[in-house]
Formats: C-alpha cells, structure tokens, sequence
C-alpha cells in the first residue's frame, strides 16, 4: 500500500507541476496583454491591487493564487481585476512585472511547495480539531518558508483556532520537520493542559511531541504528559530514568525507594526492586570494603568501586574478595545468589572465573563435588566440562588439573579434541588405545619427544601383541 501511495504522489507531482508551468505561462502572457508603459499612473494602480485583498508579490498570495489556478483547471479564467478604490497605492510596493520575475526565479521553491500541498489537499479526508468548524476557505496556512527549510515567523498565529489549524496543515504535509517546528511553536505559546488535550485527537503530532520530549532530554514534561493520556506504566519508566541523572549514590538510593510505589508492571516493579535491593547492599560493601586489612586486598588491590556494578559484576567481585563467609552476610556469594535469584548455571560460571583467577583449584573442584545418596562423591557440571576447561586454560591452569577436567567430558570427540589442544598426552594416547587405532598412534609418537614417559607408552602399546588394531 505504501508503494502504491507512493506512485500516486509522484504521479500527482508530475501532474501538478506540468498544470502548474502551462497556468503560469498563460497568466503570464495575460497580464503581458494588459500593460502599458511603465510611466503610466494608471498602470500603477492596476498592478498595485491585489486578486485576494492581500499584498501583490508576497508569498502567501502566490501560493494560494497558484493553488487555486491549478484546482480550478481550464473552467476559471483570467481573474478579474479588482479596481475598487477601497485599497491605496501604498498597500503594496510590488508590481505584476516584477512578481512574474520574481516567479520565475523562484519556480523550483514554488513547484515544490504548491505540489506539497495539491498532494495532501482532500478536503474531504482532512481531520480538524474536534471543537473546530471546518473553515470556509481551503487556503494553505503553513508558510513556505517551512517546506525551504528558510527562516519563517509563526508569531501571526495568534487564536488557538489559527494554532490548530496550523497543526492540523503541518501533520497534512507529512513533513516531520514542520511538525516539529509548529509543536515547538505551539510549547512555548499554549499551557501545557491545552497542548495536551489537543495532542490527544492527533495521533501523529503526539508521537512527534513524545519523541521530540525524548530526544531533548525533558523527562518532567514527559511524564505529565504520559500521566495526562493515562499510560501510567511508561510514565512510571520514564520517572525510574531520572535515576541516571542523580550522581550521588545515597540519593540516588533514596530516589530509587520513592520510585518502588509507582505503578509498574510486575516484571518492571521486580527490577524496580532489585535495582534499589542491589546498590543498598554495593554501598554497604563498598563502606566495608575501603577500610579492609584482609591479605587478599593487599595481594589484589581493587581496581575500581563496586557502586553501580551490575549484578554479575557484584556477584563476581563477591566471589573473589568474600569467597567462603557465611550466608548471613550481605557481602556472601551464596547470600547474592539467592537474594536475586541467580541461576545455578550462571553462578557456577561467575564463581568459577573468579576462584580459577586466584588459582584457587580447591575451590574450583568445590563447585563441581557433589555426593549422592551412597555418600559417593562425583564431580557434576550444569555447563559441561569442555567449557569448564577453556576457563581453566585462559586462567593457566596446570596441565594435571586440565587433564582431569577433560577426562570428564562425556562426548568421545570433544574429549579428543580437549586432549590434544591442551596436550594430554595421557588422555589422547587412552583414547586411541580404546579405538585401536595405531596408525593415530604412530603419528602422535612423532610429534613427542623421545625417550618421554609418554613416547615410551606409546612404543609398549604398539608392541603389546594381545591388541587387536583395525588398521
């Protein structure tokens, strides 16, 4: 549909244009037929009266004379001169000459204009303010200096009438541009209770209005307005946004509990929530932690402040620093994952960085021990070992603890793979011996050094005489 509507206006363009050429050649060539000598006082009086009772030459009435010429097609003839000594000589300093001159020179600006307007000029689909009577004349009330993107005045537009009509051509136009411009207009001219109250019979200048509020910045003005149309929840999510405006962290605290009350949806008041539950419990910590004298802030001095870090984050800086306190405090890992609902998969992901990058390899093997019910304890992981084992690598774990981990990985090929990007010689040489494979053997054995424990394995496999090699 929009391509269709498209064609129609470029059609209508072309139309409107090649109309417009051929009236102003035969307007031209009519008023040619009139003049006599420029000296002449009486030739001053014809050309300085208007058709419509407005200054000759000016923008508005070569609009509007354009326009009409164009609506009316080949029924309207020449208009007729209006001679009546009802307007002076002074009412205007501009003669037909120099206007067609001034058309002439103009005719881009002008095609332009008229076309943005015979396009959208349906009276009959045209919308105006629910309070309005329809106005009896069609006349174009957007100055053209708008559509040129030139320096232009509303500041004639005094009554509300005249302001919504303006609003009403500018959506009409299609142009963001002007409707932007009439609704900065109309914010600095009308109370914010009656731009409201029009805005919401327009659909199209209040997502305008909304968008031009968002990109300058004016959350206050903003939420009354959405509190104005009754959309509570995103005037709500607009007043939680200030937050990122207020620096100090106790304030900012502060302002994040006022913000609890707010009518929310569920997921937002839940995030709502844990946003203020968070930095409560990072000012906390971060109080604590400035004046700490435990070893591991002299081994590892902080980098940088935990106040308004991510829950990931914290959970991260929690693992390092407080690894192992007791649930009850705020500062505990175990006590984080369980105030804001962390998954098990992620909290064995995060706890695992941090404790692999303090070489910890107890603690790491603490996070995967599990018993059953025998008592038996087995090593299980929510994230699968070959990832387990890329961690452990980027934080250069020795090959004992890598060769370990890689055994436990359950898909054969994975495992293989695991062996020989981190060289566990052991692990591959296995692995080749369970597929009897001895022609991977005899390529493997050359690339380890002679005389190695894993060489001299290799060299009893391949002379053990009870296997049963496929190739």
């Amino acid at each position: 549909s929009q391509l269709t509507i498209s064609w129609k206006i470029d059609y209508s363009v072309e139309m409107n244009c090649k109309l417009f050429l051929r009236r102003l050649k035969e307007s031209k060539r009519a008023v040619n037929s009139i003049l006599v000598d420029d000296d002449d006082e009486d030739e001053e009086d014809v050309e300085r009266v208007s058709w419509s009772g407005e200054p000759v030459g000016s923008i508005s009435w070569s609009v509007k004379e354009t326009a009409s010429s164009i609506r009316s097609g080949s029924e309207q003839s020449f208009p007729k001169i209006d001679t009546t000594p009802s307007l002076s000589k002074q009412g205007s300093g501009y003669s037909l000459s120099s206007l067609f001159k001034g058309l002439y020179s103009h005719l881009f600006e002008l095609s332009v204009f008229v076309h943005c307007f015979l396009a959208f000029s349906d009276t009959s689909s045209r919308t105006y303010a629910p309070e309005l009577r329809k106005p009896k004349s069609d006349g174009k009330v957007i100055p053209m200096d708008m559509i040129l993107l030139q320096a232009f005045s509303l500041e004639k537009f005094r009554s509300l009438q005249d302001k919504l009509l303006l609003l009403d051509e500018a959506v009409a136009v299609y142009d963001g541009n002007v409707i932007t411009a009439v609704l900065i207009f109309l914010k600095k001219s009308l109370s914010k209770e009656i731009l409201f109250r029009e805005l919401m019979a327009r659909d199209v200048a209040l997502r305008h209005y909304v968008h031009y509020l968002k990109e300058m910045g004016e959350q206050k003005l903003l939420v009354e307005l959405l509190k104005a149309l009754g959309r509570t929840e995103d005037m709500a999510l607009m007043h939680y946004k200030e937050h990122l405006n207020i620096k100090d962290e106790s304030r900012r605290r502060d302002f994040l509990k006022s913000c609890l009350s707010l009518p929310f949806s569920q997921d937002d008041a839940t995030h709502v929530q844990d946003h203020y539950t968070l930095l409560e419990r990072q000012i906390i910590i971060e109080a604590s932690d400035k004046k700490a004298v435990a070893e591991i802030f002299k081994k590892f001095p902080r980098k940088a402040s935990i106040l308004n870090m991510p829950i990931i984050t914290t959970l991260y800086y929690s693992c390092f620093y407080h690894y192992g306190e007791s649930e009850g405090t705020f500062s505990s890992p175990s006590n984080i994952r369980k105030t804001f609902r962390i998954s098990e998969k992620q909290y064995i992901l995060t706890a695992l960085g941090a404790r692999a990058k303090l070489k910890s390899w107890f603690d790491v093997d603490s996070l995967f021990n599990t018993k059953n019910w025998l008592g038996y304890t087995k090593k299980r992981s929510p994230i699968g070992f070959h990832r387990v084992v890329d961690i452990l690598h980027k934080n250069s774990a020795p090959v004992q603890v890598l060769q370990e981990y890689v055994n436990l990985i359950d898909n054969p090929d994975l495992k293989l793979g695991g062996a020989l990007k981190y060289k566990c010689h052991d692990i591959v040489i296995n692995t080749y011996r369970d597929l009897k494979d001895r022609q991977q053997l005899i390529v493997y054995r050359e690339k380890l050094e002679r005389d190695s424990p894993e060489y001299r394995k290799i060299q009893e496999l391949l002379n053990n005489v009870q296997i049963r090699w496929k190739n």
